[in-house]
């Protein structure tokens, strides 16, 4: 009998990562997802959390979570297409249209499959992506699993965009123009008026992923397209409701044709259990408490100008980020991991990002910045920073 394991190469990357000092061991919550909280038994201020509201906590989000795990149980018992569809499904999908601006919209168990899901679902082997070079993991797979030709334009160069689609402009088959509207590892925003036009001059069907706009850019958080006024020249927003919005799932918004079809042929929406009652119901809050504490984001912006301001004046570099993602860029894996654990043993989590995540030689710590984050909380981990960057030789002594 063979007795080898087959899998042991498995077992020789991971021993390569742990000896290349890039391995990552999951870091463990053992508290509420807030501005300071318990990680490993130890307590930190978090700044690796996407909760940029802090409406993880919000008690109107925990009242209808608990109201409707109480009316409806714990669970929907199917997916959408057979027995799922609950009336809080229906209303999760009317009130995000509304804040939105369109006509219809679906949800999705994740933000991931949201973007993979609709790529693949609306695009075949004859069709086009042009696709900016730092979209998200979701969107790439979603254009590999649709078949279509691929087309990979530098980051945010509208132009090269447009030169796409005119060499493209007397082929044949659909074209679909994406792109992240906030760029999640270094906190840019797209140049998305430039690529709708592009987008309009030839044709083109223009996705824009909202996942960390969504509560973040535009009237009371509407995203990428509200802050730049472009309702009209974009054709599906993808959204999510894991981040700003602070509890699960992803979305798409577009037309009703748009929307009927992906009930119909998206797959991770017909194959995927519906949203708990409960997620459904704290969605919902959500998007009244974006409405009706518009605070939220104004603190939220508050503080990443502060924390921005602060760690640049350290001699940080935090690269071109326009919002409260913030890389802090010291150069190889390795020493980006370093840096992190350095951080939490100090009391600030941060998380270390590398290749392939990013580009080799670009590794950072990624801080995110939230609404909830006192001012005391930043100063101290600007301290922290200041401190461990100094000791690793990242910062000059003063």
């Amino acid at each position: 009998m063979n007795t080898s394991n087959p899998l042991k190469y498995l077992g020789d990357q991971l021993e390569s990562w742990r000896t290349a000092g890039t391995f990552q061991r999951l870091r463990v919550l053992e508290s509420v997802s807030a501005a300071r909280s318990r990680f490993d038994g130890y307590d930190v201020i978090n700044l690796a959390s996407n909760n940029y509201l802090g409406l993880t906590t919000h008690p109107k989000l925990i009242e209808a979570a608990i109201e409707a795990a109480g009316q409806y149980g714990v669970g929907s018992g199917a997916v959408r297409t057979i027995s799922g569809t609950m009336t809080l499904h229906m209303q999760l999908e009317e009130r995000i249209a509304r804040f939105k601006n369109v006509e219809a919209c679906v949800v999705f168990q994740s933000g991931f499959a949201a973007n993979a899901g609709t790529v693949a679902a609306i695009l075949g082997s004859e069709d086009h992506i042009i696709s900016d070079e730092l979209n998200h993991a979701s969107i790439i797979d979603g254009c590999r699993l649709s078949k279509a030709k691929i087309h990979v334009f530098p980051h945010k160069d509208a132009a090269k965009a447009e030169e796409i689609l005119r060499q493209l402009s007397t082929g044949s088959g659909h074209k679909l123009l994406i792109s992240d509207g906030v760029f999640s590892m270094d906190g840019d925003i797209a140049p998305l008026p430039a690529l709708v036009k592009a987008a309009e001059q030839y044709g083109a069907i223009m996705m824009v992923d909202d996942a960390h706009s969504s509560g973040v850019l535009g009237r009371t958080g509407r995203g990428t397209v509200d802050h730049f006024d472009l309702h009209e020249g974009v054709h599906i927003q993808v959204g999510t409701l894991s981040k700003a919005i602070g509890v699960l799932g992803g979305y798409v918004c577009g037309s009703r044709d748009l929307i009927e079809f992906l009930y119909q042929r998206a797959r991770p929406f017909l194959f995927s259990t519906s949203h708990p009652p409960a997620v459904a119901a704290a969605c919902l809050a959500a998007f009244d408490v974006l409405e009706e504490e518009p605070e939220r984001i104004k603190q939220l912006w508050d503080n990443t100008k502060y924390f921005k301001q602060h760690l640049k004046a350290r001699g940080f570099d935090i690269g071109v980020s326009e919002t409260p993602i913030t890389p802090v860029f010291v150069g190889e894996a390795k020493t980006a991991h370093q840096f992190s654990v350095a951080l939490f043993e100090e009391g600030v989590l941060a998380t270390g990002i590398g290749y392939p995540t990013v580009p080799e030689g670009k590794a950072r710590v990624r801080a995110i910045v939230t609404a909830t984050h006192s001012r005391a909380e930043l100063d101290r981990a600007l301290e922290v920073f200041a401190l461990v960057g100094k000791r690793m030789g990242l910062l000059k002594a003063a």
